[in-house]
């Protein structure tokens, strides 16, 4: 059996699987990629080819434009490929966005995962991630520090809706990243019986009318940049982060600032940044999701892209299981709006 750190190198580019001749989520523009999901820093322009979900070759071409690939090969999840020297490749569900994909690899006897991104937690817009036990699993680590234990998203959703309640006059104003957490929070609060129309900042529409086109029904979204004043007295409106501290939130009348991160479990970001309503509700696996994802897949390896990795090396050392840091610098760049 060839053990993957032969045939598996960590590359200036990125992870590199030699004998496909491929990169994973690479770093900077390549010949030929594979990707596990459309959030900027996994997915970056200029690649010549890249094979994904289609969900992910969808947003890719809606985000980057011109720097979408020019060739895009779609995967369908379990659907096998083989690749270069008689690599045999499938996808998998990550459960972090719309078209998130592990990315299994086989080759001379050995098994490798690649997470990408991934969350335990359900999601009602996109497919549950799936454990595949392996030799080698290649994980995140974003929440893996112990303190980071993440709350029921629909506790979140309640807390949302009795802070609306207790005040009525006041918009409630949730930053949220546009894709995937966007929508991933207006699906839990229609769960959670809010049938009232939900007001949308500008930059969030595109991504929106893009998820119900693949098939997500998300009810009724309106532009709040359509509203009267007195429209959003009361109203629930999602935008992007970094629009809740500039004219575009001032101009509501009161507002309570909130935001959806699973950094917000951390309390001085909240107050830092003026956000009276934090809620943690996160799309990454958090401490407890981490560990218990490594007990799943049961690989004796467990090599950490990026993240909080010296704990959870440490936490698989106590368990026999070897612990490897690749360090691959450039991915969590929007850690606080994207978690």
């Amino acid at each position: 059996m060839a053990h993957p750190e032969t045939w598996l190198k960590v590359t200036p580019e990125g992870l590199y699987c030699v004998p496909a001749g491929c990169y994973i989520d690479p770093l900077r523009a390549v010949d030929r990629a594979i990707i596990t999901h459309a959030h900027a820093d996994h997915a970056r322009p200029g690649h010549r080819a890249v094979l994904a979900s289609a969900a992910t070759l969808a947003i890719m071409q809606a985000r980057l434009g011109a720097g979408a690939p020019a060739e895009g090969q779609p995967l369908g999840y379990g659907e096998r490929l083989r690749l270069g020297d008689d690599v045999t490749l499938w996808l998998v569900p990550a459960g972090h966005v719309l078209g998130s994909a592990q990315v299994v690899l086989e080759w001379h006897g050995s098994r490798v995962v690649v997470s990408g991104d991934y969350k335990r937690a359900p999601d009602p817009t996109c497919a549950a991630f799936e454990p595949v036990v392996c030799d080698v699993f290649v994980t995140e680590a974003t929440f893996a520090l112990p303190v980071f234990r993440h709350p029921p998203p629909a506790r979140e959703i309640a807390r949302l809706l009795a802070s609306m309640a207790l005040f009525p006059e006041r918009s409630h104003v949730i930053g949220c990243y546009a894709l995937g957490k966007c929508q991933r929070l207006i699906a839990l609060l229609r769960a959670a019986g809010w049938e009232a129309p939900i007001w949308l900042h500008g930059a969030l529409l595109p991504l929106c009318a893009l998820y119900e086109s693949l098939g997500v029904a998300l009810g009724d979204l309106r532009p709040a940049s359509a509203a009267a004043k007195a429209d959003l007295r009361g109203a629930l409106v999602l935008a992007p982060p970094s629009a809740l501290a500039d004219r575009w939130a001032r101009r509501l009348d009161d507002p309570v600032l909130a935001l959806a991160s699973g950094w917000m479990q951390v309390r001085q970001r909240a107050r830092a940044r003026g956000i009276e309503l934090p809620l943690v509700i996160s799309d990454h696996a958090d401490w407890d999701a981490l560990n218990a994802t490594v007990d799943a897949v049961a690989a004796p390896e467990v090599w950490v892209t990026h993240g909080r990795e010296e704990a959870l090396i440490h936490a698989l050392g106590l368990r026999g299981i070897r612990g490897r840091a690749l360090r691959l610098l450039g991915y969590d760049e929007e850690e606080d709006t994207a978690a």
